[in-house]
């Protein structure tokens, strides 16, 4: 039994239950510490405030460790696919072969979207990011497919899972699709979720599209690495979406409009973009100088992580995933170039190794994506593809959570107290 915190508040004194997890820092329940003070805590961004118990993803920072359901993120990576992973996160354990094949035959089934749906991409610019198609269309599923969308049924609930884990790779693929003009294509249940992905981003009606496995191992593992991340922006968005009872597709759309934020879900472009800004080799210590002047605003993007502050468990498997796909596509790029001086520079430099700024998954998965072929506003997308699952999850495990609230957070007034107000004309 863990010991209660003792708080004091000016001359009182007062318990409260020192709640332990399975891993990691215990928690202080201080549910009760506003009826039994009248103060609230102060916590810029929830940095050291737990909003809900779950079970789904661990990470010790620090240490470098992420775990989904207890396996560690390189072991599922390497070992597993994103079907399995999905199953993982979706219900607690690995599936067995039936309960796999089953799971992908249920997601298969459910690719298509409404055909009516495509109409709603010829309502954007031709020049719309991606991001913003998405928030659009996912949130209009709910104007379709109202037989999943009662929360307090858990068999639509988990239709609408299985839906929206389905229906993204198309909506994403129509996205990519619409930009460059060209035709959208059905999906094709025969391949798997990833090479249908990239067949409907890449194939043409005109000719037959062959599924690189390279490619397509490497797009996996990116769906794996992003698949979920603990109490994150959008999942905790997500969280406060679905609180207050709203259904799940709208839940998504909110996720979707987060992680569209540069600090978030765009950090992968960002870190490209800055790739591109330093343009050559020769350019690389000028910026290496600049992340290290104090005085300087700038600073290099896919180095470091708010969580990590060792090795990002995700950059290594992307590391091992960037080299196999640069030496399969051969591609001679200057971007490439700088960016594999960079990370040797990064991974050996005191001054990144003492800060502990490594490489991250960010840094890999944008020179990925971009050998591969996918133009940089598609990257929050791919990312938005992935972290569908890790939503999923998290939203099904907040319903089902009885100790759940609606999310209602408290605030340090600093305005104008009490005044009495003045006409116009008197003003």
């Amino acid at each position: 039994m863990t010991e209660p915190t003792t708080i004091k508040t000016g001359s009182t004194e007062k318990k409260y239950p020192t709640l332990p997890g399975t891993v990691g820092p215990d928690v202080v329940d201080i549910r009760k510490f506003y009826a039994e003070t009248g103060m609230f805590t102060y916590d810029p961004g929830f940095t050291s405030t737990a909003s809900c118990q779950s079970a789904i993803t661990y990470i010790d920072g620090d240490a470098g460790i992420l775990l989904h359901r207890g396996y560690p993120i390189d072991q599922l990576a390497e070992r597993s696919s994103f079907m399995e992973v999905s199953y993982l996160l979706l219900h607690g354990e690995l599936p067995g072969e039936k309960e796999l094949a089953d799971f992908t035959w249920t997601i298969s089934r459910h690719t298509m979207v409404h055909e009516q749906l495509s109409t709603f991409y010829r309502g954007f610019r031709r020049d719309a990011h991606p991001m913003a198609i998405l928030c659009g269309v996912v949130g209009a599923l709910s104007s379709f497919y109202h037989d999943s969308t009662d929360i307090t049924d858990a068999k639509q609930r988990m239709i609408a899972s299985h839906r929206l884990i389905a229906k993204m790779p198309t909506l994403v693929a129509m996205a990519f699709k619409y930009s460059v003009g060209q035709p959208f294509l059905y999906p094709q249940n025969d391949l798997s979720y990833t090479g249908n992905f990239l067949r409907m981003t890449f194939g043409v009606p005109a000719e037959k599209y062959d599924v690189n496995p390279i490619i397509e191992a490497a797009m996996d593992k990116i769906f794996i690495l992003h698949a979920d991340h603990e109490q994150n922006a959008s999942t905790s968005t997500v969280r406060l979406a679905g609180s207050s009872g709203a259904n799940p597709f709208a839940c998504m759309a909110a996720g979707i409009a987060c992680l569209w934020g540069p600090a978030h879900g765009g950090a992968n472009e960002a870190a490209l973009n800055m790739l591109r800004e330093i343009g050559d080799v020769k350019r690389i210590p000028e910026y290496i100088a600049r992340a290290k002047d104090k005085n300087d605003p700038f600073r290099l993007m896919g180095f470091g992580h708010r969580v990590y502050k060792n090795f990002d468990p995700r950059a290594k498997v992307m590391k091992t995933t960037a080299d196999e796909v640069l030496r399969e596509l051969n591609i001679s790029d200057p971007v490439l170039d700088v960016a594999k001086e960079l990370e040797h520079i990064a991974l050996n430099d005191p001054y990144f190794i003492d800060k502990k700024l490594y490489p991250n998954v960010d840094f890999y998965s944008g020179v990925i994506l971009n050998a591969i072929g996918f133009p940089t506003e598609m990257f929050t997308a791919l990312f938005a593809l992935a972290r569908t699952v890790g939503w999923v999850a998290q939203w099904n495990e907040m319903i089902s959570d009885p100790e759940q609230k609606i999310g209602r957070p408290r605030q340090l007034y600093v305005g104008a107290t009490q005044r009495d107000y003045v006409p116009v004309g008197s003003r």
